[in-house]
């Protein structure tokens, strides 16, 4: 294993004209699809009970981006999905909060006055979400908006149809145009794994992201067919561990759309401990791109206090 130092300098060459960079992420070891899969399988079967349970519950609320990316947002929406993100459970103060709330950025400012003081965090998509279809001068105005409004994160895609075709210095240099737009709010790069077509794609994109200085490796933006799987998370996850081995560079990871429920998020926290370990045991490293998720946990975590369920009722309807 090359030094940090070496390994980084080395790094810094690859990207020096699109051919460099496209024999890099065509030198990375090929994706074992029955193997990746399988593994993932694997530790999906993985039994946590009792107090493990209790704590993976809080440790995933608290990991939770709470969502609502719909043309027909409005304010009353946004606060009051603010108000929930900071008090999960009004009944309950010993829930967690979530780590934020994700909108639009026109509904940046409103999202930023719902949850002020609380330590929520106010992520926005950007970049012409979730196409990306757009000149790179409109995509760094859209990250422009949200962050003078307030936004704490940015959740950017990348453009799909320049990484299938090879263009791969193009989206690279988009990811560091965004990232220095983004100041000092984190950037999360999402890939849309769905429309990748392919692990090893999957695990180009990855480190192409990381290179370009992605704070998060995003899965998907939840608006296509395929989002979010265990397997290509787990894929996500072996990419941010071995960049952190090879550069010392710490990067996170969120999937998101698809995981809906208490039983699918604690199969993605073993994913984690299991593959990148404990240090992204962590909502600033660790995040899950929901809407309804956050319900199931809550009732979940009602029946470990309480030993009974009380339903959809007890939660609100985002």
């Amino acid at each position: 294993m090359p030094t940090t130092a070496s390994a980084a300098h080395s790094l810094a060459d690859v990207t020096a004209s699109n051919s460099t960079l496209s024999r890099f992420l065509h030198g990375l070891p090929g994706v074992d699809a029955v193997g990746l899969e399988a593994r993932a399988a694997s530790l999906g079967t993985r039994s946590i009970k009792t107090t493990a349970k209790a704590y993976a519950i809080d440790l995933a609320i608290s990991m939770v981006d709470l969502t609502t990316l719909e043309g027909a947002d409005t304010p009353g929406k946004v606060r009051a999905l603010g108000a929930k993100a900071v008090r999960p459970d009004p009944t309950d103060r010993t829930t967690p909060t979530t780590a934020a709330v994700c909108v639009y950025p026109d509904m940046v400012a409103v999202a930023k006055e719902a949850v002020a003081g609380s330590g929520v965090k106010v992520a926005s998509v950007a970049t012409a979400f979730p196409a990306g279809r757009a000149a790179l001068e409109v995509k760094l105005a859209d990250v422009r908006d949200a962050v003078s409004a307030g936004a704490d994160e940015i959740d950017m895609v990348i453009d799909r149809g320049a990484f299938l075709a090879g263009h791969y210095l193009k989206v690279y240099d988009e990811i560091v145009a965004v990232k220095e737009t983004c100041g000092a709010a984190r950037l999360k790069v999402i890939f849309e794994t769905g429309e990748l077509s392919t692990y090893d794609n999957i695990r180009r994109a990855s480190w192409l992201g990381m290179l370009a200085g992605a704070d998060f490796i995003k899965t998907s933006t939840g608006k296509v067919a395929v989002n979010a799987t265990p397997a290509n998370t787990l894929l996500m996850l072996e990419a941010v561990r071995d960049f952190r081995a090879q550069t010392g560079v710490q990067v996170g990871v969120k999937p998101a759309g698809g995981i809906r429920t208490s039983k699918d998020a604690i199969k993605f926290l073993v994913l984690v401990n299991e593959t990148a370990g404990e240090d992204w045991l962590d909502n600033h490293w660790f995040r899950f791109g929901a809407s309804s998720l956050l319900n199931d946990l809550l009732m979940q975590r009602q029946k470990l206090a309480t030993g009974r369920y009380s339903g959809p009722d007890y939660v609100t309807v985002d």
